[in-house]
């Protein structure tokens, strides 16, 4: 029986490369993957998930207005469906990758953030954490040694910003994972 799977972490987790990894071992299996991405994140490419350690392959892209299931349908024998950066899928699109598991009996692997920069879940990821029947984080550190659950965003002169939009991609550039006392001692509110 399929499941749909959310496995979410902070920035430096290595997400994409565990999405990339997943998709090798179910090909190596002789198995077909649809990997799929929503348009928002481009930064390595439309159609590209690129991790930090060097993995990479192309996905379809997924745009806000697209019905994944009616995408779906222009695929053949898929046994199963990976998905990069969730956090950026609508809550439509997560609830259709639901249907698709429990209508079609596909397993659906999702990958992705909870939260962004200010702490908030991303729409996609709340839609996940109320829908998905497995939910796993992949853990990262912070500096000091803890669990990393903060996405913080930096400025160009690695400041720590609160304020500005939701989405703002980048890597290690823009952002830099980290426990939630050293992100309140940093932002001042301990």
């Amino acid at each position: 029986m399929a499941k749909l799977y959310f496995k979410y972490g902070a920035m430096g987790s290595s997400k994409s490369a565990n999405a990339l990894i997943t998709k090798f071992n179910y090909e190596e299996r002789g198995m077909t993957v649809w990997l799929i991405k929503p348009s928002t994140d481009d930064r390595d490419g439309a159609d590209h998930i690129r991790s930090r350690i060097g993995l990479d392959a192309v996905a379809d892209v997924i745009r806000p207005d697209d019905d994944v299931r009616q995408r779906l349908r222009s695929h053949c024998d898929i046994d199963v469906i990976i998905a990069d950066e969730s956090q950026f899928f609508t809550a439509l699109q997560i609830d259709q990758l639901r249907e698709i598991v429990d209508r079609q009996d596909i397993p659906v692997l999702c990958f992705g953030l909870r939260t962004d920069f200010r702490t908030r879940l991303f729409p996609g990821s709340q839609r996940l954490f109320e829908v998905a029947d497995s939910i796993t984080e992949i853990k990262t550190v912070c500096a000091c040694g803890s669990k990393a659950i903060v996405n913080a965003r930096i400025d160009d002169c690695g400041n720590i910003v609160t304020t500005g939009e939701q989405v703002l991609l980048g890597g290690n550039d823009r952002y830099v994972a980290m426990c939630h006392r050293c992100w309140s001692k940093a932002i001042g509110q301990q």
